[in-house]
């Protein structure tokens, strides 16, 4: 029952988080953009001021115009100090813009500012494991044992887990005790035993619940047992640069120089609800410093949360899928393999690890629920994913748009919906030639 796993569930993993960033924020370096930031008080309120001229009023704009005047108004709002957006539409690339604060020193966010995309690095990963797929190297309905045998023992109901339940979020081992080891997470062997011993809370299969950092620790295994590579080589190898995606990795690559986005946990008196109620007790400025360390950036594998990005790049992966598995001249997925990454497997009106309705495709979530950080509007065919109040990427096929919007602010459920939700279904409207046809809108269901 729910009620006997709610140990297990997102609140203990976003919990341990604060504890492992208080830990990691005091033990050991952070990094280059992090020093000298030090006010929280300041950065919790959205102190850092940028002395630039007023942005025009978004008033009376239409298309990209009113897209990138929204953007400039939600930078003028502080919904965020610094942040980028990238837009694909029919064929095209749109939008590639950035703006306000990457760091307390005052640098600013260009396009080519890299930031840590949480939960945006989930889709990479499990491109990983559809590549697999379609080079014939593992079956979804193969058993996790079939490729990883010391995953479980034979017999129990742990052994059953299919690689479609790892994608789904069905494993059930939605929280488990490595997630809060964060001196193990760059030592892929200690991972593979953290998850070796964890016990699954309900039966593999029978319901989708957010596996928030476990995820990504089984998957990055299942990739390293069946192509010989770490995760964050293979990606890097046949996702990155095939696709031309040059600012992006699962952590940063060995040698280079920590030039990350400083993020900001925004606190409670700037939060709509209070940071210590539930789910979001962890979107708070100690899960900030531990995402700022450079253990974290540098050292630690976690291909679930510490993908190291920009939305120019993630507009490059999303475009590549919005067409069908190819991207200028390169075809990296075929259509039947974006056809079953992108098929719902499982749904839920009560997410026990997020709180919130859900639609699961196999490493991405599906549109079509009330509470979307794909936007209200999204349809039943749109996917994507977001990252811990901060980022969110998308498709829409219905629309031929693909979207990347990536910010360097934790921010509270409620208001990382308000904030992406206006800029998605700004995009939508504006971008659908259908919305400028008189009485069309009502005619498709629109209220606008």
């Amino acid at each position: 029952m729910p009620s006997q796993r709610t140990s297990m569930d997102r609140r203990r993993v976003l919990a341990t988080l604060g504890t492992v960033g208080a830990t990691l924020a005091t033990g050991a370096s952070t990094s280059a953009a992090a020093q000298g930031g030090n006010d929280r008080s300041e950065r919790g309120r959205g102190n850092w001021k940028d002395d630039g001229d007023d942005t025009e009023s978004a008033v009376l704009k239409t298309g990209t115009d009113r897209i990138t005047a929204t953007f400039d108004r939600q930078l003028e709002q502080e919904l965020h100090h610094g942040a980028q957006l990238a837009i694909y539409h029919d064929g095209e690339f749109v939008v590639d813009t950035a703006g306000g604060l990457s760091d307390p020193e005052g640098g600013e966010t260009t396009t080519e500012t890299r930031h840590v995309l949480f939960s945006c690095t989930k889709p990479y990963a499990a491109a990983c494991v559809h590549l697999l797929a379609q080079r014939g190297e593992l079956d979804y309905d193969d058993r996790v044992v079939e490729h990883w045998p010391d995953y479980a023992e034979e017999g129990t109901r742990k052994a059953k887990t299919t690689i479609r339940h790892v994608l789904s979020h069905q494993a059930g081992v939605p929280a488990v005790e490595i997630d809060g080891q964060a001196h193990l997470w760059s030592d892929p062997d200690a991972i593979a035993e953290g998850m070796e011993a964890a016990e699954p809370v309900y039966e593999p299969g029978t319901e989708p619940n957010y596996h928030t950092l476990s995820f990504g620790w089984l998957v990055g295994e299942i990739v390293r047992k069946v192509s010989g590579r770490r995760i964050d080589r293979f990606a890097r190898d046949e996702i990155f640069e095939p696709l031309g995606m040059d600012n992006t990795s699962i952590g940063l690559p060995e040698g280079e120089e920590v030039d990350v986005a400083t993020l900001v946990g925004f606190e409670p008196y700037d939060q709509i609800t209070s940071a210590s109620s539930g789910v979001q007790s962890g979107t708070n400025q100690d899960t900030a410093d531990s995402f700022n360390s450079d253990f974290v950036q540098q050292q630690a594998i976690i291909p679930a949360a510490n993908g190291i990005g920009t939305a120019s790049d993630m507009l490059r992966f999303y475009a590549c899928l919005l067409n069908g598995g190819k991207l200028e001249g390169t075809r990296l997925f075929t259509p039947e393999t974006i056809d079953e990454w992108t098929s719902l497997q499982a749904e839920t009106a009560d997410d026990m690890s997020r709180d919130v309705s859900g639609r699961f495709a196999m490493g991405f979530f599906l549109g079509g629920v009330v509470q979307s950080n794909l936007g209200v509007t999204a349809p039943p065919t749109a996917f994507g994913h977001a990252g811990l109040g901060s980022s969110v990427g998308w498709a829409d096929p219905e629309n031929d748009i693909a979207f990347a919007y990536v910010t360097n602010g934790i921010r509270e459920r409620t208001e990382q919906d308000f904030r992406v939700g206006t800029m998605a279904d700004t995009v939508r409207h504006e971008l659908d030639s259908r919305s400028s046809h008189p009485g069309r809108g009502r005619a498709w269901g629109r209220w606008w």
